[in-house]
């Protein structure tokens, strides 16, 4: 099947690309403003490739005319884009498969549901942790026990990022969504997946850097911490120069998930090629959250808060040069 790309660039796109080769497509045009899209020779030598969204349309609508239709549009563009490019998808007959946040708020999704009914195409996310064997047998697990019981949760998310990341669209909070929503989507949505629909949903704190709090879920309490400051990494991953650490512990025992990360976007699209993708409707679900965590006044240190929530605040790393 014939694949567009839109956003080249970026962290996510070489997944999507190697997803595509691996399912046995082909990428026949990708579009990024910037230029430095040399990946793309790894897998897509022949695909055509534009800098400018105008040129990059009249290209595929050429495409169209001449017989050779566009099956798939995969998106990975920055979060605020996502909703357009998502449209121009559809208006272009595709279907669409798109990064997760798949937009950044509720009633964008609704809006593109209407759009799917209108153009009779699909829009599909990538929600790549549901697919993971370590989070397919926790579920399993946890749907064994009786629903009265409530899991006590412990998730940690740490990836620290540079000075550029402030610098670039994900450091705004009216194009990224702000942390919970750029690093942490997938993490909600699988939380929900595992244990049930949010009944509360609490900000202990929400800085530039970090975002702590508590969701109580239909099965669980989870006390959540997300970074992208080093800062807050533990010692003994500082120690040995690690960057990242991820932790999710129920009832007190660490569930191992580090492995198996990386062919997850490929299982992803062979489950969309087979008609078994994750839809509007489950990407919606991570959407409300995040969305409700973004616009909320966080509570501080009280109640039944993250034991990382309480490690001091840092600067906004621009505060100094910018204003």
């Amino acid at each position: 099947m014939n694949f567009a790309l839109i956003g080249a660039a970026g962290f996510v796109a070489p997944r999507h690309m190697r997803a595509i080769k691996e399912t046995g497509h082909r990428i026949l045009a990708a579009y990024d403003p910037f230029d430095s899209v040399g990946i793309i020779d790894s897998y897509f030598p022949q695909a055509d490739f534009f800098t400018e969204f105008e040129r990059f349309d009249r290209h595929l609508e050429k495409l169209k005319r001449s017989g050779t239709p566009i099956h798939f549009v995969s998106v990975c563009s920055p979060n605020y884009l996502h909703d357009a490019h998502i449209r121009f998808g559809l208006r272009l007959g595709a279907d669409v498969i798109c990064e997760k946040p798949l937009v950044l708020n509720p009633w964008n999704v609704e809006a593109l549901r209407d759009m799917e009914r209108e153009t009779g195409r699909h829009i599909y996310t990538i929600l790549q942790l549901r697919l993971h064997p370590a989070i397919i047998a926790l579920r399993e697990q946890v749907l064994a026990f009786s629903t009265a019981v409530t899991h006590d949760v412990m998730l940690t998310y740490i990836t620290s990022r540079g000075k550029w990341y402030y610098a670039s669209w994900k450091g705004d909070l009216s194009k990224s969504g702000g942390i919970a929503t750029n690093i942490g989507i997938h993490f909600y949505d699988m939380l929900q997946w595992v244990f049930g629909d949010v009944k509360e949903n609490i900000v202990h704190i929400h800085t530039h850097d970090r975002a702590a709090g508590m969701l109580l879920l239909e099965r669980a309490r989870v006390r959540w911490f997300l970074s992208i400051n080093a800062d807050t990494l533990p010692e003994e991953v500082k120690a040995n120069g690690g960057r990242t650490f991820r932790s999710i512990t129920v009832n007190g025992k660490e569930i191992e998930f580090s492995e198996g990360f990386t062919d997850l976007h490929t299982l992803s699209y062979h489950s969309i090629l087979e008609g078994r993708g994750f839809d509007l409707e489950e990407a919606g679900i991570a959407i409300r959250t995040v969305y409700e965590i973004r616009n909320q006044t966080p509570i501080g240190l009280q109640g039944d808060y993250h034991p990382l929530a309480v490690l001091p605040l840092a600067p906004h790393p621009f505060s100094v040069h910018h204003h």
